[in-house]
């Protein structure tokens, strides 16, 4: 896989998303660098913008195997992972596999559920592998977790622990659609009962798990200069220097970002990295690592406004 037959597969996967989803063009492009960086992404926003929908298509899209899961406050582990069964006729244990068993699963409101069920998702995140009655059981090479939910203030929601949001390269923050958009989306969808399957819509299959494959080892061939690798340190210590933030990004949120870094330059059609691909990925990789101090929240700041602060402090390599 080179640079152009990368760039036209992604070209491809946007056309075929573009289909059933209108708008939320930036959020695809974070969902395709979290693909090819190999990161998992969260999703937030208000009921009816797309979230679920933009993971259906984008898994149609990409023909790979897709697994859902409606997180409610009675899900349990096992309701995710699956479970050893006991057979009487065979006498003998039998693992029958959860939908956590697919390439691209959707969490679906992954706040609704208590932190207990919410953290079955972190050794499968990481390690891409479960673990049951003392067994290691591997998931797909390429196992993506597209996980959505609605903003804290809202009721009846569990906030995701920080070791869970540390998993996420991304946290995107859909916003309503402009004008424009809302009146396309009413005009297309309006006449309609229910959520259409993006099938319906047309949306078809313009990759494989050969091809996200191939992107991904050509990912890691991208070059990062020393300067650009001393520009994503520098943001991520400043974080944890700023009397605003009482707990600032760990070193794990850096490496993901530089590897994004890598990931955005291929959608680009570069094979190198320059300081625009990590100014742009920032906030999405930070604002879920971080915890802004007490007297930052009493004044009313937000982890974007932190963030974007520091940002506009640390000098980028020219």
């Amino acid at each position: 896989m080179n640079l152009d037959e990368a760039q036209a597969m992604a070209t491809a996967i946007r056309g075929e998303i573009a289909k059933a989803v209108v708008g939320q063009h930036e959020t695809v492009d974070l969902m395709l660098v979290s693909l090819f960086a190999g990161g998992h992404i969260l999703l937030e926003g208000v009921p009816g913008t797309a979230k679920t929908f933009l993971a259906q298509s984008l898994a149609r899209s990409l023909g790979v195997q897709f697994g859902r899961i409606q997180f409610t406050p009675d899900l349990m582990p096992g309701d995710i992972l699956g479970a050893n069964i006991f057979s009487f006729q065979t006498s003998q244990f039998t693992l029958t596999r959860g939908p956590i068993f697919c390439d691209l699963l959707l969490a679906d409101e992954i706040n609704r559920t208590p932190p207990k069920t919410q953290a079955a998702l972190l050794e499968a995140m990481q390690e891409r592998k479960v673990t049951l009655d003392g067994k290691a059981h591997a998931l797909p090479s390429r196992f993506m977790v597209v996980a959505t939910q609605n903003p804290l203030e809202q009721q009846g929601v569990y906030p995701l622990p920080e070791a869970q949001l540390d998993r996420f390269l991304f946290k995107q923050v859909l916003t309503y659609p402009s004008a424009e958009e809302e009146r396309l989306i009413v005009a297309t969808h309006g006449q309609r009962t229910g959520t259409p399957d993006p099938a319906d819509l047309g949306v078809a299959a313009v990759a494989s798990l050969k091809k996200i494959e191939a992107v991904v080892e050509l990912v890691s061939r991208i070059r990062l200069a020393d300067e650009i690798t001393d520009y994503v340190v520098r943001l991520v210590r400043a974080t944890r220097e700023t009397a605003d933030i009482e707990a600032g990004v760990s070193p794990r949120g850096g490496a993901m970002l530089a590897t994004a870094a890598r990931a955005r330059a291929v959608l680009e059609g570069r094979d190198y990295v320059i300081p625009d691909d990590v100014k742009l990925l920032a906030l999405p990789a930070m604002r879920h690592r971080i915890v802004l101090s007490p007297a930052a929240e009493v004044e009313g700041r937000t982890a974007d406004q932190v963030i974007t602060a520091i940002l506009e402090t640390v000098e980028a390599p020219r």
